[in-house]
C-alpha cells in the first residue's frame, strides 16, 4: 500500500513558504507501515489540480491533499477532487449551522463565501476541525479492485496535526493491515558518493526486499536503508543485517550507524575517553567551535577556541613565531601545526585543533589557490597534519575544512 500527499497553494511555489506538513504526515503514515511514494505541489489553479487529482487517484492507495479547504475564490480543493472523482458537491445544512454558530460566538457577522465550506463530496465523511472552521472530509472506495482512502485535510499545521492525530490516524489503522518499517542510517566520511555506491553496491543489490538511497552532500555521504514487514522485530533484523555488512566494507570510514552527527561522535568518544578539546581556526571562522557546541552537554570535553584571523592573533593567542608565518605564510603546513600544538598547550587540552586557509574567493594565489587549507590535530602522541584543497565557493570550503578536522580528531581518539 502506497500513499501520495498533494499540498495546495500558490505560496508554496515561491520561495518565501515551505510545506512542512507532508514531513509530519510521512512519519505517521510510515508508523502505519504506509509508505509514501509521492508527493506533489500545485498552485492556486483548478485544472491543474484536478490533473494531479487524477493521477494520483490512478496510482496510490491513500491519497492526502492539504489545503485549499477556505472560504476564499482561490480555496479549490474540494471542486477539483470532486470534478476528479466524477462526483457532485453538496451543501451539507449542519455544517453551515455550525459555521453561523462559530461566527455568532465572536459577534461577528459571517461573510456569505464561507458556506463553501459546508460544501461536502457525495458519499464523504466530514471531519469536524476544532482548531478551525474548514473541516476536512475523507472519501473511502476502492480503484481496480484495491481500496483507496482520501483526505481533504485543512492547510494550517495546527489544525491539520491535530486533526490527524485525533481521527484520520485511528481512521486508517482500523482500515489498513498492519505492517511495520525500520530503517537505518549510516553516515561516511573521507570518501566519495561514487566510491562508496561502487563498494556497496554488491552487497545492498542482494537485498531486494531492502530499499537502499545514496545521499551526498560536502564530505559527508550517507546510505539510508528502510525495509517494511509484517512486524518491527523482522523488519529491524533485516536493516540491521544489512548494516553490519556495509559497515565491515567500509570499516573506519562509517562514523555513525544510527543517523548521529560527526560532531556528536566526536562528543561520544572524546566523553568516553574523558578527553578534552581546544581549537585555533582562521579560514573556518569558528566554524568547528560552533560545530562542537551545538551538541548538548559539550561543556564537558570544549574547553574554548580562538579565531586567529590575523597574523597578529595568531602570534598573540596562540603563539605561532612571526617568523615562520614570514618564512611559510599564514596559510601553511607548519602554522597549522603551531595552531594546534600551542593552543593546545595554552589551554590544557588533551587535543588540539588548527586551521588555516583560503576560503575566497578572493585572495588566493598560483602557488595558494583558493580552498587551500591546511588542518592539524595534535595530543600527547604527536600531531598529524594534512594539506586539502577543496573545491565550491566559500561556505563550501569552510564545511569540508571542519568536516575533515572532525573526522581527524575522530580517527585520533579511536
Amino acid at each position: 500500500m502506497i500513499a501520495e500527499i498533494v499540498a495546495i497553494g500558490s505560496e508554496l511555489l515561491t520561495p518565501f513558504r515551505q510545506d512542512t506538513n507532508s514531513l509530519y504526515l510521512t512519519e505517521r503514515l510510515n508508523e502505519l507501515g504506509i509508505e509514501v511514494a509521492f508527493k506533489d505541489v500545485v498552485g492556486d489553479s483548478r485544472s491543474n489540480l484536478t490533473a494531479v487529482a487524477h493521477i494520483a487517484l490512478q496510482r496510490s492507495n491513500v491519497i492526502i491533499f492539504m489545503g485549499g479547504l477556505g472560504p476564499t475564490e482561490d480555496d479549490l480543493t474540494r471542486e477539483a477532487v470532486a470534478e476528479a472523482l466524477g462526483l457532485r458537491l453538496k451543501r451539507n445544512p449542519d455544517m453551515v449551522a455550525e459555521l453561523y454558530k462559530r461566527f455568532a460566538a465572536r459577534r461577528v457577522t459571517m461573510p456569505e463565501n464561507n458556506m463553501r465550506q459546508a460544501d461536502v463530496i457525495a458519499g464523504a465523511e466530514v471531519l469536524p476541525n476544532a482548531n478551525g472552521s474548514a473541516p476536512g472530509q475523507f472519501i473511502e472506495g476502492a480503484q481496480d479492485g484495491s481500496p483507496r482512502y482520501i483526505f481533504l485535510l485543512p492547510g494550517p499545521p495546527h489544525e491539520l496535526k491535530a486533526m490527524w492525530h485525533d481521527q484520520c490516524h485511528q481512521m486508517l489503522r482500523d482500515r489498513v493491515p498492519r505492517a511495520y518499517i525500520a530503517t537505518r542510517e549510516l553516515r561516511i566520511t573521507s570518501l566519495g558518493e561514487s566510491t562508496v555506491d561502487a563498494r556497496v553496491a554488491p552487497i545492498y543489490t542482494k537485498y531486494k526486499h531492502i530499499d537502499t538511497t545514496i545521499l551526498a552532500k560536502p564530505g559527508e555521504v550517507s546510505l539510508h536503508l528502510k525495509c517494511r514487514a509484517k512486524s518491527m522485530e523482522e523488519a529491524q533484523a533485516a536493516v540491521d543485517q544489512l548494516a553490519a555488512e556495509l559497515e565491515d566494507e567500509l570499516d573506519d570510514a562509517v562514523y555513525s550507524s544510527n543517523g548521529e552527527s560527526l560532531e556528536q561522535i566526536v562528543g561520544y568518544y572524546l566523553q568516553m575517553r574523558s578527553a578534552t578539546i581546544s581549537v585555533a581556526e582562521s579560514c573556518t571562522g569558528g566554524l568547528l567551535a560552533q560545530r562542537l557546541t551545538n551538541v548538548s552537554g559539550s561543556s564537558r570535553y570544549f574547553l574554548g577556541g580562538a579565531v586567529v584571523y590575523s597574523n597578529h592573533l595568531k602570534t598573540l593567542l596562540a603563539d605561532v613565531p612571526p617568523l615562520m608565518i614570514e618564512e611559510h605564510g599564514a596559510v601553511s603546513r607548519q602554522v597549522a601545526v603551531a595552531l594546534a600544538e600551542n593552543f593546545r598547550e595554552i589551554t590544557g587540552s588533551t587535543i588540539g585543533v588548527g586551521v588555516t586557509g583560503i576560503a575566497g574567493p578572493g585572495g588566493g594565489s598560483e602557488d595558494k589557490p583558493v580552498g587551500l587549507v591546511y588542518i592539524a590535530v595534535a595530543d600527547e602522541l604527536g600531531t598529524d597534519v594534512v594539506e586539502r584543497r577543496f573545491p565550491g565557493d566559500r561556505e563550501r570550503i569552510r564545511w569540508w575544512s571542519s568536516q575533515v578536522a572532525l573526522d581527524m580528531v575522530r580517527k585520533k581518539l579511536i
